[in-house]
């Protein structure tokens, strides 16, 4: 087995959450504009095209990259030597500017009048800020627990955790700093205030950071298993194909 290399999994990390974005505030945009009015109905849309998107998008890119998709998951990752420290600001970049990408596409699918344009939709307040917390701990602690015993299983617990944390928290789990970032560039159903966008991150960064401590603590080997957050794929020698 051998780790792809760098570029590709930039590569990898920059479509895959390209894609997320797309998927996140493109179902918004078409749930909102075919709900009439109907918040649940267009929320309940907006959840289960993200959390069917994310286990396939998982499920495609997490045998090159891991299919992180959120500087969250990496810094986790790298914390526990799953990921190494070099590559971080890769992964981040690819993450940022993916993000940046699918909201750029979500617009221009949906004609929204420009491809950024900053969102007034506001969610503020201590509520929120535990909300994130608690969105990105549970979703740091499905990982740990998950990829431990049967890590093939991973792509469906995360979207399954996401599709149910949209609905248990008040923030509706965004769980990821260039998803919020990325947000924030988007008037529409899936946005944020870039004001309230600081306040989510560091939500999130405290409880990924608190989950990945207390995982570290019931499972003292947990460096053992980091690596399998990057999926491994075999390496094939020129000329032969894949088994």
């Amino acid at each position: 087995m051998t780790t792809p290399a760098l570029s590709k999994r930039a590569v990898a990390e920059f479509v895959g959450t390209a894609f997320l974005l797309a998927t996140v505030v493109g179902s918004g945009i078409m749930a909102e504009r075919l709900a009439g009015g109907n918040v649940a109905i267009a929320l309940l849309a907006n959840t289960v095209a993200t959390g069917a998107g994310l286990v396939a998008l998982i499920l495609t890119f997490g045998p090159v990259s891991g299919a992180h998709f959120n500087p969250a998951v990496t810094l986790a990752d790298a914390s526990q030597g799953g990921l190494a420290w070099r590559d971080v600001p890769v992964y981040f970049g690819a993450q940022i500017a993916g993000a940046f990408a699918g909201v750029a596409l979500a617009h221009v699918m949906f004609k929204e009048p420009a491809l950024f344009f900053a969102s007034q939709h506001e969610r503020s307040g201590p509520s929120q800020l535990v909300s994130e917390f608690v969105a990105t701990f549970g979703l740091l602690a499905v990982i740990w627990g998950c990829v431990r015993r049967r890590p093939n299983v991973v792509p469906f617990a995360v979207g399954a955790y996401i599709t149910a944390a949209y609905w248990f928290t008040s923030s509706t789990s965004f769980a990821n700093p260039a998803v919020t970032l990325a947000r924030a560039a988007s008037d529409t159903f899936a946005g944020i205030r870039p004001v309230d966008a600081p306040g989510f991150i560091v939500a999130q960064l405290l409880g990924a950071a608190a989950a990945t401590a207390l995982f570290r603590w019931l499972v003292p080997s947990l460096p053992e298993y980091a690596p399998r957050v990057i999926d491994r794929i075999p390496e094939v020698p020129e000329g032969e194909e894949p088994t």
